[in-house]
């Protein structure tokens, strides 16, 4: 990897909530960050889609609003990386033209074709090789359903994306996927290439001409278009790098891989991420078919993981409530207003009075157990029951579900990072 002579190095990591543009300097410290809030569209029968073309302009908002705060970051710039929110059908056609609005990771319409593969006689050996569950997340699991329910949608495309990919094409006009999601899709963690095992699990043998090269981050960078430097303020021909997608690269910046034994990171966002970093020859792949392993930036090493549909996302939706209350009696809280009053009403509760099944998602859950159907409850009410103990009811269910998705990896951890 060729960098240039500047003195910072810009990370973009486009979210699912936030689209973020982050300066560090060279020893990795952070120098400033500016936010662009990331906006997607759901509809009934758990459709939830964002427009490409949208997605790539906040992105060049958010970096040329980072050129405001750094000065000179054109010149000082020496290389930029992007990653983005996994899983997820980007498709685009002639002349790197959407086909469509992409389907995100949250979009639920696939159950059926995940339903339907789960059954079929490839589905273990597809498990070993991508050491990932099947689920209404995946790309794989979404193309199916879509070339069985609107397959002139996928004649349209030349090339299936991930969101970091479409906006690895925008900066530098190169069509490609990274080793890591490539690998739990739709190929083999162990070699990082394409299986052809797998395209056949999925139905897919007469797609496989969407599916993008493969491009390293940490071993090729691409140069920045001059189209996309003029959108983004940034010099035209500085490199760019094709990070590993957010899961991992959020781990790794948080330490699951520094040598620690028993160490593991748990990611508590949207969704819940719990990992553990492994050598690609100790996976311990378990009967349920249910997890991922994604590959590190690192040879030989992966992460293992768990991801619970729905975390954070069941603690909104809770202070919703509150809030859509207090708002009918004329009183206005916010969403910050209401957080700040979280660890007070924990502490007006009691340990352990009721049980919360944190699967507030349409989706329903994917680990470690995977079923479409799964909906959020709370078992133990009783009439003495008042609002902060169903908030620490909803805080205690993250928390017994994170430790479901480790005893699905194995031994518990001995350390946990969170992030």
């Amino acid at each position: 990897m060729t960098a240039g002579t500047g003195d910072l190095i810009i990370g973009i990591d486009a979210g699912t909530s936030v689209i973020k543009a982050v300066g560090f300097d060279l020893s990795g410290r952070q120098i400033a960050a500016a936010a662009v809030p990331n906006r997607y569209d759901t509809a009934s029968g758990g459709v939830a889609t964002q427009p490409l073309a949208r997605t790539w302009e906040d992105c060049a908002r958010a970096l040329r609003a980072l050129g405001e705060r750094i000065d000179r970051l054109p010149e000082r710039c020496a290389a930029l990386a992007v990653t983005a929110q996994g899983d997820g059908t980007w498709l685009v056609g002639t002349g790197d033209a959407p086909v469509g609005d992409a389907w995100l990771w949250l979009d639920a319409r696939a159950a059926p074709a995940v339903a339907r593969l789960k059954s079929g006689p490839l589905e273990r050996a597809r498990f070993e090789a991508t050491g990932t569950g099947l689920n209404t997340c995946q790309m794989g699991a979404q193309m199916a359903h879509i070339d069985a329910t609107e397959p002139e949608r996928l004649d349209r495309a030349e090339t299936a994306l991930h969101c970091k990919d479409w906006l690895y094409l925008k900066l530098t006009g190169i069509r490609a996927t990274d080793p890591s999601e490539a690998s739990f899709t739709f190929g083999n963690f162990r070699s990082r290439t394409y299986d052809d095992t797998v395209i056949a699990a999925l139905g897919l043998e007469h797609r496989r001409h969407l599916l993008p090269e493969i491009v390293d981050g940490t071993r090729q960078t691409h140069p920045l278009s001059p189209a996309a430097a003029r959108e983004t303020g940034l010099r035209a021909g500085t490199p760019v790098s094709l990070g590993h997608v957010d899961m991992v690269m959020t781990a790794l910046g948080a330490g699951v891989h520094t040598g620690t034994p028993g160490a593991a990171c748990s990611t508590v966002g949207s969704t819940g991420v719990h990992m553990r970093a492994v050598r690609d020859t100790d996976v311990v792949l378990n009967e349920a078919c249910t997890g991922y392993v994604i590959a590190l930036p690192a040879p030989g090493m992966v992460t293992q993981v768990q991801t619970n549909m729905a975390a954070t996302l069941n603690i909104d939706w809770a202070l919703a409530l509150a809030g859509e209350l207090m708002a009918e009696m004329g009183v206005e809280a916010s969403h910050a207003d209401l957080v700040a009053r979280i660890e007070g009403w924990l502490a007006r509760s009691r340990p352990g009075e009721i049980l919360y099944h944190p699967y507030i998602s349409e989706a329903g859950e994917r680990g470690p157990f995977v079923d479409a159907d799964a909906r959020a409850g709370f078992v133990g009410l009783s009439q003495g029951h008042r609002f902060p103990d169903l908030i620490r009811a909803v805080v205690e269910g993250l928390g017994l579900a994170a430790r479901d998705c480790y005893a699905a990896m194995g031994e518990m951890p001995g350390e946990l990072r969170l992030t």
